[in-house]
């Protein structure tokens, strides 16, 4: 069997087209018809909600995911000696961006139904931090973890209470929604990625959701190294180089061809391991606790409550047994306030993400993984237990 990985990459066969148009048109550039419409296709697929009318955000197609977080976070005025809230339970580029504005990420832990923020331990760090610093948090990070959706009517309304901006990183949660509405569409801005392991891929990139046109306008000029609008280069503040290519961009419309198609089945790899799990006691999968959530299920995950597989335990021998059968795992993000190079950022902790770290395993989960991957994965845990 070829090797079982946790999110391959999946063409739709349309992806040639659009990029030969590219070249045929020497469009090569980071600007471009493919660009415009991605974002096109990506402002519709964000906008639609269940039995509401449309939201009217718009989208810039960048190089990264993190880039996106990093332009939201210049949008809503975060520099020097500012403070942002950021989910400690997920990956380093959820944080990352904070630094590079000169700010200092406060972490805050999960609740242990969705696995993201957790909303009462947020305001205990919003009142905390005002205590002792007198000022408010600058802005707030949530992020939808494996692709399930937040609390975040909860966290929103906390956010709105203290007058603070939501930034949300649904870079997991492409697709996910929450009350019929896709996550990234609740707070002032919405991250997207599309890096070669996400629901849909450009290869490499993201996209920023922005709340309005003229919004988005003010996002591409810092995109584009915040050139002025002079005859020749004139520069008043700081830009980057953040496009999206219109290769890339091409790519990403022919993914957007079969998102829905990829949502689905991922959701469908999601209930099969719940089924065949079912008889494993030791063992539960990480699903939805509500109806009100609608869940990508980027990666299916489960955790270990025997005792005996932990991070320093029996867990790693596992992941490395599966690695060795041809199998792809690995465990869930370590969270942001055990890793080194944030151990003196303030952190506001219950327990819960340590505990999922330590116990939690990711699977894969795929347009790849069919029945019979399906059925070696879980056969091979299974005889590992």
């Amino acid at each position: 069997m070829d090797r079982i990985y946790l999110c391959l990459a999946h063409m739709s066969g349309k992806e040639q087209q659009y990029i030969q148009e590219a070249f045929d048109t020497n469009w090569v550039v980071p600007l471009g018809p493919n660009v415009n419409a991605f974002e096109e296709d990506l402002a519709t697929f964000a906008n639609r909600r269940e039995g509401a009318e449309p939201l009217q955000k718009k989208v810039v197609a960048l190089s990264a995911g993190t880039a996106a977080i990093h332009l939201g976070l210049i949008m809503l005025g975060v520099g020097k000696g500012d403070e942002v809230i950021c989910q400690s339970f997920t990956f380093a580029a959820s944080a990352n961006p904070v630094v590079y504005q000169g700010a200092t990420p406060v972490f805050v832990d999960s609740e242990p139904d969705t696995y993201n923020m957790d909303p009462q331990l947020l305001e205990e760090a919003i009142k905390d931090r005002m205590a002792k610093t007198g000022k408010k948090p600058k802005a707030i990070i949530p992020v939808y973890l494996y692709g399930m959706p937040a609390r975040i009517d909860d966290i929103m309304e906390v956010a709105r209470r203290y007058e603070i901006p939501v930034l949300e990183d649904a870079a997991e949660g492409f697709g996910s929604r929450y009350r019929g509405q896709v996550c990234g569409t609740f707070g002032d801005y919405g991250v997207m990625s599309f890096n070669g392991n996400k629901m849909i891929t450009t290869s490499g990139g993201g996209a920023l959701i922005c709340p309005d046109e003229e919004t988005k306008k003010r996002v591409m000029f810092y995109a584009t190294q915040a050139r002025e609008p002079f005859p020749y280069y004139q520069h008043e503040k700081i830009g980057f180089n953040y496009r999206m290519s219109n290769i890339c961009a091409g790519i990403g419309r022919g993914q957007m061809t079969v998102a829905e198609e990829h949502i689905r089945h991922h959701q469908w790899v999601h209930e099969e391991y719940v089924k065949r799990f079912s008889d494993c006691p030791e063992i539960v999968v990480h699903t939805a606790p509500s109806g009100e959530m609608e869940p990508n299920y980027w990666l299916s995950t489960i955790r270990f409550e025997d005792g005996k597989h932990t991070v320093d335990g029996g867990l790693l021998p596992l992941i490395e047994k599966l690695s060795g059968l041809g199998i792809e795992t690995r465990p869930l993000w370590k969270p942001m306030h055990l890793q080194p190079v944030y151990k003196d950022a303030p952190a506001y902790v219950n327990g819960v993400s340590e505990r999922l770290f330590s116990c939690g395993l990711c699977l894969p989960s795929g347009p790849y993984v069919k029945e019979v991957e399906l059925n070696y994965i879980v056969e091979k845990i299974k005889d590992f237990l």
